[in-house]
């Protein structure tokens, strides 16, 4: 696969004669890539074989949680601190350094989530996380009644409320913040959209508004990334979908699987690894990762 540019832009930002390569193949459904830069090893989850798993260049692929209560999305905290969303238990949870977990969301006014999917932290600790529907559905062998009237997207501030923060969307997905966290920008998968919202001090969400509607087969916003200087990656048909941070669409990094989701990793932090369907696989950059809460 290749490098589809649309921008001179996107020479800047990789190398437009390059290509994805193939890390592990063999999976159910690949999903929440995560860097861990202590042990310079990627985590990622399989939802439906219900397995989480690590790669790193020296071990290959290993096993470190069976079951995984089916995780999807996957992030650390300040503390280098483990946050799954969960769709076997409708839950978010945080692994504590002593390996214990604890339940950081399962329910919104008295009633269970819907079945969390992707996550992020803010640099003050606060956690936001999506909720659709996907994990209510048959394709996961856990077909539930849904208990909310809507596919929500949550604050958790640092105290432990937890605060509804959108309720319009079709099927929240993917979220990131800009590396100023200024914005916050979330994904509808059923609307292919990209939708961009301001941050206030105290962590709430104003004036949203269309970032993004993507077109095509083969593919739908779900996972999503930003460089350093505010570009926006996200899964789309055909690959990884690139803008600019003025919704200029740069490119596409083509992939030969349904892409999932991505994220930055290695030593430098100036490649991308991305989970698409049955496979794993990693495109080294020209520009680094947005950095994270962890990484401060």
């Amino acid at each position: 696969m290749a490098i589809r540019v649309l921008s001179d832009k996107m020479k800047v930002l990789v190398d437009p004669a390059g290509g994805v390569e193939r890390l592990a193949t063999g999976f159910l459904f690949t999903e929440g890539p995560l860097w861990n830069p202590e042990q310079q090893c990627l985590l990622f989850s399989d939802m439906p074989g219900n397995v989480m798993r690590r790669w790193s260049e020296t071990d290959g692929v290993r096993e470190i949680r069976r079951p995984s209560a089916m995780s999807n999305g996957l992030t650390y905290d300040s503390q280098l601190r483990l946050i799954a969303c969960e769709h076997e238990t409708r839950r978010v949870t945080r692994t504590e350094t002593d390996g214990s977990s604890q339940v950081v969301a399962d329910a919104y006014d008295g009633k269970p989530l819907n079945s969390p999917n992707d996550v992020v932290v803010r640099s003050d600790g606060t956690i936001y996380f999506t909720d659709p529907n996907y994990g209510l559905q048959p394709f996961f062998g856990i077909e539930r009644e849904q208990d909310l009237p809507y596919q929500g997207v949550y604050r958790v501030r640092p105290d432990g409320t937890i605060d509804l923060v959108a309720d319009d969307f079709a099927e929240p997905n993917g979220l990131c913040f800009s590396p100023d966290e200024s914005l916050l920008y979330i994904n509808d998968t059923e609307r292919m959209q990209i939708r961009v919202f301001h941050v206030d001090s105290e962590g709430g969400l104003s004036r949203g508004s269309l970032f993004f509607t993507e077109e095509g087969e083969g593919g739908a916003p779900d996972g999503m990334k930003l460089d350093e200087h505010g570009n926006v990656y996200c899964t789309g048909p055909g690959g990884i979908w690139v803008f600019s941070r003025e919704a200029e669409h740069l490119g596409v990094i083509e992939v030969p699987e349904q892409t999932a989701n991505l994220n930055w990793g290695g030593p430098r932090w100036d490649t991308l690894y991305i989970t698409a369907s049955t496979s794993i696989y990693r495109l080294p950059m020209r520009v680094r990762g947005n950095r994270l809460t962890y990484m401060a």
